[in-house]
């Protein structure tokens, strides 16, 4: 008898729970007293809702690119002879000017030219000499016309070869004045030096070596690569608007525009190189750096909302729709672009529709309660 009285009791309270609005009865909707106004449930956290409206945005296609050195000033710099390495005199990261050391060789092969140098600079006094006298006897008709010519012929000769021996070592930077066969490599441009391909004791093979003794490149100003695909390509024109983020700077971006567009379609990847040039005057931008370019083609109308409105289930991207006053259902939507701390939702939300914001999790139905 007491156990069916304990039953009769727990019925009566299950009717009176369920009357007075604190249970799911509705399949439909869940009632807005159940998750904001329990202490129990929600810990008295307010949910707040906003109006989904149109709002014109930018109609901008984002595209995953790299920071690269512009080609033009970048130089990988080889020795102009081969030799021993005595001297690296820079290292990664050091910023060098015009003419400045960057290693010192030393190498046979300036012996020789200096050596074909000095044969040279004697051959030809001796060949003026000859062409001095030659012209002489010429003059008071003592010598032969074809001697005579023969004398200027070896002079000029001696001077030709004399003009080569020199170039040879001023092209290597070598002063004709000497004997060493040491010589310096310098910096062809001002930059940065960006890596060694080379270390002191090893023995280089000039433009036959396989890696430069170091790269210089000059980065105050930079290229932005990019890959566009085939199906995008025809609203992308030379000239449009970008905008620039790199991962190394959150929050900052640069402004460019579009320098140019590939005339090649890639046969693995499908896709065509995008070039932003960028000056880059605090040297902030480095090579390899990874970036994404946001091209700007238009403007369009599109509902934003709030990313903490967007609820993760499973699969499933959702968000809480106010169905009624104090009613709210599940709704899945399909996302567009992010857009700061806002995300475009392109389809399961109409305008003037309310969309919670906050307190979501404290109101999520269950299964049946789905639109």
């Amino acid at each position: 008898m007491k156990k069916k009285k304990l039953s009769l009791v727990w019925l009566l309270v299950a009717l009176a729970v369920c009357g007075s609005g604190l249970s799911g009865c509705n399949k439909s909707s869940v009632p807005a007293s159940a998750a904001s106004t329990s202490p129990a449930a929600s810990g008295d956290a307010v949910v707040q809702t906003v109006a989904a409206q149109p709002e014109a945005v930018a109609d901008s296609l984002e595209l995953a690119a790299k920071v690269q050195a512009d080609p033009a000033r970048l130089v990988h710099v080889f020795p102009p002879a081969g030799g021993r390495i005595v001297t690296m005199a820079v290292h990664p990261g050091d910023r060098v000017t015009r003419g400045q050391t960057l290693a010192v060789l030393q190498s046979s092969d300036i012996a020789s030219a200096r050596s074909d140098y000095a044969k040279a600079l004697a051959e030809k006094d001796r060949a003026a000499r000859t062409f001095q006298r030659a012209q002489l006897l010429f003059d008071h008709q003592v010598m032969a016309e074809k001697d005579y010519l023969d004398a200027k012929a070896d002079a000029a000769t001696a001077e030709s070869e004399l003009r080569r021996a020199s170039q040879l070592l001023n092209l290597w930077g070598v002063p004709l004045e000497g004997a060493s066969d040491e010589f310096k490599v310098t910096a062809p441009r001002p930059g940065v030096v960006l890596d060694m391909g080379a270390a002191p004791g090893e023995f280089n093979k000039a433009l036959d070596a396989p890696q430069p003794l170091c790269t210089v490149a000059d980065l105050s100003q930079v290229w932005i690569v990019g890959e566009v695909y085939e199906k995008d390509l025809g609203s992308l024109k030379r000239g449009f608007p970008v905008e620039i983020a790199v991962n190394a700077y959150p929050g900052r971006t640069w402004k460019g525009v579009v320098d140019n567009v590939s005339d090649q379609v890639d046969p693995v990847t499908r896709t065509l190189k995008l070039r932003v040039v960028l000056a880059n005057p605090d040297s902030a931008l480095k090579p390899e750096m990874f970036a994404q370019i946001r091209v700007v083609r238009g403007h369009q109308q599109a509902i934003l909302l709030p990313q903490a409105a967007v609820l993760h289930n499973g699969e499933r991207t959702e968000v809480i729709v106010e169905s009624a006053a104090g009613h709210y259902v599940e709704r899945p939507v399909k996302l567009g672009a992010t857009r700061g701390d806002k995300v475009e939702v392109a389809s399961g939300v109409n305008p003037g529709e309310r969309v919670v914001i906050a307190g979501a999790a404290l109101l999520r139905p269950s299964e049946d309660a789905k639109e």
